[in-house]
C-alpha cells in the first residue's frame, strides 16, 4: 500500500518492512556482542513497540528475561511533556542488573530519560536503549540511545507498531504523514 488513511489524516509510505526488519536485525547482533556473559532483563515499553519487541526478541533467540512497562505522554500527533506510568515495571527488583530498554520510538526522549532516571534511582547497574526508531532533530533532553535502528527526520509516522489515537498499529510498513 502506498497511501492510507486514519482518522482524519492521510499517511504515505515511509519505511517497507524488509528494511525495519534488516535494521532489527543489525541491533540484534549489537545486543548480542554487548551482551556476552551478561544477564540483562529486557524490558519492552508497550504499547508502540510490541512488534519490535517480538521480532527482536526472535532473533536474540537467548535465554533472556523480558518484562513490560508502559508509559504515555502523546496525545494525537504530539507530546505532553509530561511523562504518565500507566503499567510500571514488573520485576520492580533491577538492583545490580543491566536493564536494556526497548522503545519504538526516541523522538523528544521525556519518557525514556524519566525512566532510565528511575531505574538507575532503584540500583540497576547499567541502563540501556535500544530503539527502533530514532528522530534527533526531535531531541530535547540529554539522551543518546545505545542501539538505533533507523534515524528518521521529525515527521510523524504509523505503523509497525506506532499509531494515531490508537490506530494504525498492526500496519507492517512504516507511514509518515501527509500534511
Amino acid at each position: 500500500m502506498k497511501k492510507i488513511c486514519l482518522k482524519d489524516k492521510e499517511f504515505e509510505l515511509f519505511i517497507p518492512e524488509k528494511e525495519v526488519l534488516a535494521a532489527i536485525e543489525r541491533i540484534a547482533v549489537e545486543i548480542k556482542r554487548d551482551m556476552d556473559g551478561k544477564n540483562p532483563l529486557f524490558v519492552g515499553v508497550l504499547n508502540g513497540a510490541f512488534m519490535f519487541i517480538a521480532d527482536l526478541m526472535r532473533r536474540l533467540d537467548g535465554s533472556y528475561e523480558l518484562t513490560f512497562a508502559r508509559y504515555s505522554s502523546y496525545r494525537g500527533t504530539s507530546s505532553t511533556g509530561t511523562v504518565k506510568e500507566i503499567l510500571p515495571l514488573h520485576p520492580t527488583d533491577v538492583e545490580g542488573r543491566t536493564v536494556i530498554l526497548l522503545e519504538d520510538i526516541v523522538d523528544s526522549g521525556f519518557t525514556m530519560s524519566y525512566v532510565m532516571s528511575k531505574l538507575r534511582e532503584q540500583g540497576a547497574a547499567e541502563v540501556k536503549l535500544a530503539t527502533m526508531l530514532f528522530k534527533p532533530d526531535a531531541l530535547k533532553c540529554d539522551l543518546k540511545p545505545d542501539y538505533v535502528g533507523i534515524e528518521i527526520p521529525n515527521e510523524f509516522i504509523v505503523g509497525y507498531g506506532l499509531d494515531y489515537d490508537e490506530m494504525g498499529r498492526a500496519y507492517r510498513d512504516i507511514y509518515k504523514i501527509v500534511e
